[in-house]
């Protein structure tokens, strides 16, 4: 990927700690510093002033052995002790930076532990301590992980939220030094159930529309709407310090459901919010692994294997059914455009029009697509003699066909076709499309359905062609940009 944020090389999953501190975006995550699998894992660390170019740092928690017992850096969360209030960090530090993570603890081929651990850093993130009094919270299990922290302002606290991972709860946590923490209340089993629970994330986030209001999300990384597959739900309501409990006006969430899917592509998991973002950014940002643990070790990708999505920016939105997520790119993805190639419009009756025969396939596509009455209408992507990945419109579905994208036979589970329900608005479907090599995002409707998905084109550059099938369709203000590179 060109514009996504990849490890210069070896492997990576989950974003962890993402926090913003003196001006600059933290961005931790899963890695294995020695290879390309699965392994050893410690925290990676990069920072950015944007959000997009990112600086790469040296691994900043690693892995560690005491006797013969292993721990490794499992997700966790980052937030910032203003002022060293809690006495964390060395005194005279101005702001402490803490991280919260789950210790997998090993002996040998022996699986003995998951419990929260933390670690403090004087020097901005760039080098922790792990707490003397390690663990922070032990509940005896092996299955019991991912703390997400945060700043829970009305009581003067900080919040943890982890899962209790094959019971397929949340549990909840409250402390007022980082140090010592007590039980509140779990949420679950609810919604879908299919898979492990990971990664929570409890977010407030504002309601469109309705200046001042806003709900409580639960993040939760499950399972998928396509069985066997891993992927990410919410849950809209509310929480009042110690419990949370689902908004009546919503409906409740069964599994699969379309009122709680995050993403209906399979590369988007174990997405998390940043901390303590500056005043001026109002909506919560969150960012996820672009991959799927389906196929994750078998990518034909070299020397690194995993990616980062678009950071997102999410609201919610008053609908019929409920309060709905919205995801939107962050706004300053436009300042990575290049010189606009632009069609004002045009009209299919069962055929296709080349848009542009080749074009470098890193670039961002928006459209508006009038479906009429086609039996399918949209878009092949990377487009080459022999490939091509598909987006279509077809009974009331927004669909990414991946099936001939290229390189897809490296693992039986990857070719697939992704959909989404999605209703058109007057009429008109809204598309937002952006495509990094191997990396597609599709944000529909101005964010109401999303589609991540992985492919793998046999060239670094391919065609766009628009098509209608049984019947007519229009095309409406295309505009093709391509997007310069931020990778160092």
């Amino acid at each position: 990927p060109r514009y996504h944020f990849t490890p210069p090389q070896n492997w990576i999953n989950d974003p962890n700690g993402l926090v913003y501190h003196d001006g600059q975006y933290h961005l931790f995550y899963q890695h294995n510093p020695f290879a390309n699998q699965w392994g050893h894992m410690s925290w990676g660390h990069a920072v950015s002033t944007d959000l997009l170019r990112w600086e790469h740092l040296p691994v900043a928690i690693p892995e560690f052995t005491e006797g013969d017992k292993t721990t490794a850096i499992f997700s966790g969360s980052a937030v910032i002790d203003a002022g060293n209030r809690r006495g964390l960090c060395p005194p005279g530090t101005k702001n402490c930076f803490v991280a919260v993570y789950t210790g997998n603890v090993t002996q040998g081929d022996r699986h003995l532990a998951q419990y929260q651990n933390l670690a403090f850093s004087a020097d901005g993130g760039r080098t922790f301590t792990q707490y003397a009094k390690n663990p922070i919270v032990d509940i005896g299990s092996k299955e019991f992980r991912d703390p997400n922290v945060f700043w829970y302002e009305p009581e003067k606290k900080w919040v943890m939220a982890t899962v209790k991972a094959t019971e397929h709860r949340a549990a909840f946590y409250e402390s007022t030094d980082l140090k010592t923490w007590r039980f509140l209340s779990h949420f679950g089993p609810t919604g879908d159930t299919t898979k492990v629970w990971e990664c929570p994330a409890l977010v407030r986030v504002p309601i469109q529309n309705e200046p001042g209001k806003s709900r409580w999300v639960l993040f939760i990384s499950a399972g998928h709407p396509q069985p066997g597959y891993v992927g990410m739900q919410y849950f809209v309501g509310n929480f009042d310090g110690n419990t949370f409990t689902l908004d009546p006006e919503n409906p409740k969430p069964t599994a699969p459901a379309v009122a709680n899917v995050v993403d209906w592509g399979k590369d988007y998991y174990a997405a998390i919010q940043f901390n303590h973002l500056p005043a001026s950014q109002s909506n919560p940002i969150m960012i996820g692994w672009t991959n799927n643990w389906a196929y994750a070790g078998s990518l034909p990708t070299t020397p690194f294997k995993g990616a980062m999505s678009l950071p997102r920016q999410i609201s919610l939105k008053r609908t019929a059914a409920g309060l709905q997520l919205v995801q939107r790119p962050i706004s300053a993805l436009n300042a990575l455009r290049g010189a606009a190639q632009k069609r004002a419009g045009v009209r299919l009756s069962n055929r296709q029009e080349v848009f542009t025969k080749t074009t470098d396939n890193a670039y961002e596509l928006t459209l508006d697509l009038v479906p009429g009455n086609a039996q399918s209408a949209g878009i092949r992507l990377a487009k080459g003699p022999n490939e091509e990945t598909v987006l279509r419109y077809a009974n009331g579905n927004l669909q990414l066909d991946r099936r001939r994208s290229g390189n897809v036979g490296f693992h039986k589970s990857f070719p697939s076709v992704e959909e989404a329900p999605l209703t058109p608005q007057n009429g008109v479907i809204k598309l937002r499309i952006f495509v990094d090599k191997s990396l597609v995002e599709v944000f529909a409707n101005d964010g109401e359905r999303v589609i991540t998905d992985q492919i793998f084109p046999t060239e670094n550059a391919g065609g766009i062609e628009l098509f209608a099938e049984g019947g007519t369709a229009e095309f409406r203000n295309v505009v093709l940009w391509p997007m310069k590179a931020t990778a160092p």
